[in-house]
C-alpha cells in the first residue's frame, strides 16, 4: 500500500502539475480503483476538481466487432471539447486482454484513429498530462510474471528519484541538440539519417511514468538503410514479430515481418507520412532490464533503442505528420553501437558517456 501511495505522489506532484481549481481528467479500467482512488484524494487535497472517466473490460473489443462504418467515423464532439478544456490529465492503461482486438480488421482500428487524431492533438497541445500503467493479471501475463512479481516490476521501475533522473538525461540530450548525423549498427542493422537543427526532449517523467528515454525526431528524408528489429511490435495489441524494414530517402521502401506480415504493410499505409520516422529514442531507464510486450516500459529499457513510424512531436522540430505513432523496439546490449557524427556514444547497451550508464 506504501508503494501505491508512493506511485499516486509521483503522478500527481511531480508528472503532472496541479494547481487549486484546475479540472483534472483521470482516464482508466475499473481493475486500477487502488491507485483512481489514491489519486483522486490526493487532487482533492490540492483543491483540484477530479473528472473521472472510466472504461469496462471488453469495451474497446464491443466497439470495433459491431461499429459500422458510419460509427467509426463519427467524431466524438464531447470528448474532444473536453480534451480542450480540461487543465491535466492522467491517463491509466489497466488491461485485461491484450490481445482483445486481434482479430479485428486492421481498416477499421487504421479508420478509428483518423478521426481521433484530433483529440491526440489536443492533448499533446495542453502539455499536462502523464500515461501510466495499472498491474493486471493480462499485463503480468504478458511479461511472463505473476501478478506479484508484476507489481514489483511496476513499483521499482516507477518509484525512484526523478529529479535525479532529469539533470541524469541532460547529457544525453546536449550530445543529440549538437549532433548533425545518428548512425546504428547491430545485428542485420545499418541505419543513418540527419538530426541537424533538431531539438533532443528529455523523458523524465511528465508525460509517461515509468520514464526514461531521451528522444529526437529524424530530418524525414535523410533516412536511408536496414534495421531489424530484435523485438515484437504491438499495435493495437496486433504482434507483429521479425519485422525488417528498409529505408530510402526517409521512406520505407520495404516492410517484411516473419509474423503478421499483412498488418504491418497495412498499418505503414495508413496514410502518407506513416511512411516516415517521427521519432528516435534512447532508453535510459536501467530499471527496466525485461522486455514485457508493453511499449510504456519496453521502450525505456536502458541499452536499447526506438524508432517510431508515423507522427512526430513538434516541440523538437519534428515535422512529420500522421495518425499513427508505432514504436518499435531495438536491443543493442550485446553487438550494437550509436553513433553521433561518428563518434561513438553507446556500445552493447553502455553509454560511454560518464554518469549516464
Amino acid at each position: 500500500m506504501e508503494r501505491l501511495k508512493q506511485y499516486a505522489k509521483i503522478l500527481v506532484g511531480y508528472s503532472i502539475k496541479v494547481r487549486k481549481g484546475d479540472v483534472i481528467q483521470i482516464k482508466a479500467g475499473i481493475e486500477a480503483e487502488p491507485l483512481i482512488l489514491e489519486i483522486y484524494e490526493m487532487l482533492l487535497k490540492k483543491g483540484a476538481i477530479p473528472k473521472l472517466n472510466l472504461y469496462l473490460p471488453g469495451q474497446k473489443y464491443k466497439y470495433f466487432r459491431y461499429a459500422n462504418i458510419e460509427q467509426l467515423k463519427h467524431f466524438p464532439k464531447i470528448d474532444y471539447y473536453e480534451e480542450r478544456n480540461i487543465d491535466g490529465s492522467i491517463i491509466i492503461i489497466t488491461e485485461s486482454n491484450t490481445r482483445e482486438l486481434t482479430n479485428i480488421p486492421p481498416e477499421k482500428i487504421s479508420i478509428r484513429s483518423k478521426v481521433l487524431k484530433p483529440l491526440l492533438d489536443a492533448r499533446l497541445k495542453k502539455k499536462n498530462w502523464v500515461l501510466c500503467a495499472y498491474p493486471t493479471n493480462a499485463l503480468a501475463q504478458d511479461a511472463e510474471m505473476s501478478l506479484e512479481e508484476f507489481r514489483d516490476f511496476v513499483y521499482d521501475s516507477v518509484c525512484q528519484n526523478w529529479y535525479e533522473e532529469s539533470k541524469r538525461q541532460d547529457k544525453l540530450k546536449k550530445i543529440l541538440d549538437k549532433g548533425k548525423r545518428v548512425s546504428i549498427i547491430g545485428e542485420e542493422t545499418e541505419l543513418e539519417f540527419g538530426i541537424k537543427g533538431r531539438k533532443a526532449i528529455k523523458c523524465d517523467g511528465h508525460y509517461n511514468m515509468p520514464d526514461g528515454e531521451v528522444f529526437i525526431a529524424p530530418e524525414e528524408k535523410t533516412v536511408n538503410g536496414k534495421i531489424f528489429y530484435s523485438f515484437p511490435a504491438i499495435y493495437n495489441g496486433r504482434e507483429v514479430s521479425g519485422i525488417r524494414l528498409e529505408f530510402k530517402n526517409g521512406k520505407v521502401i520495404k516492410a517484411k515481418a516473419e509474423k503478421n506480415e499483412e498488418f504491418l504493410k497495412t498499418i505503414i499505409n495508413t496514410d502518407n507520412g506513416s511512411k516516415y520516422l517521427g521519432e528516435f529514442g534512447i532508453g535510459t531507464n536501467y530499471k527496466i532490464k525485461k522486455f514485457i510486450k508493453n511499449i510504456l516500459f519496453d521502450e525505456k529499457i536502458g541499452g536499447t533503442i526506438h524508432l517510431a513510424l508515423g507522427n512526430a512531436y513538434k516541440e523538437g522540430g519534428g515535422r512529420n505528420s500522421s495518425s499513427i505513432h508505432w514504436d518499435m523496439i531495438k536491443d543493442l546490449r550485446h553487438g550494437g553501437e550509436i553513433y553521433v557524427d561518428d563518434i561513438l556514444i553507446q556500445k552493447n547497451g553502455k553509454f560511454k558517456i560518464k554518469g549516464l550508464s
